[in-house]
């Protein structure tokens, strides 16, 4: 069976945020459409489905990484910030896009806390499977 892991990523979180939004019926909140995803951007993103593409990518995050936090994803997800003239310096991304997403997940079954040493979120059995579902499907049609 094929797994995450084999998958070209941007293929898996394309079909994850779309079988995310279809199926699986994650809802995007209100103040998404206007939100910043952190202060190093200016404006909001312009795709209307950024919201099922970043839960795809931080579902995909964990599943690779183990146990991660939610520190750790904003520094994923950081970038620089544009200051005009000086140098541009690193900004970790907004929390509150990731803090909703990984309850939004906890939610559906596919994250839990870890109460171990790291204390971040790992994969539940049911999110190795949905991903691995999905890998699975992507393979199939890729040899077809």
């Amino acid at each position: 069976m094929t797994t995450a892991f084999e998958i070209k990523p941007d293929k898996l979180i394309k079909a994850v945020a779309i079988d995310l939004k279809d199926n699986v019926k994650i809802p995007k909140p209100d103040w998404s459409d206007t939100v910043k995803t952190g202060s190093n951007k200016e404006r909001a993103p312009d795709d209307p489905n950024w919201w099922w593409m970043r839960t795809a990518s931080i579902l995909r995050k964990i599943y690779i990484g183990g146990p991660v936090g939610a520190s750790k994803l904003r520094v994923e997800y950081g970038s620089a910030k544009n200051r005009g003239r000086r140098p541009e310096q690193f900004r970790k991304a907004g929390g509150k896009v990731i803090r909703t997403i990984l309850q939004q997940l906890d939610e559906a079954g596919f994250t839990e806390k870890d109460t171990n040493k790291f204390r971040g979120r790992k994969l539940t059995p049911k999110g190795c499977s949905y991903l691995d579902k999905i890998a699975s499907k992507l393979e199939k049609t890729d040899n077809v």
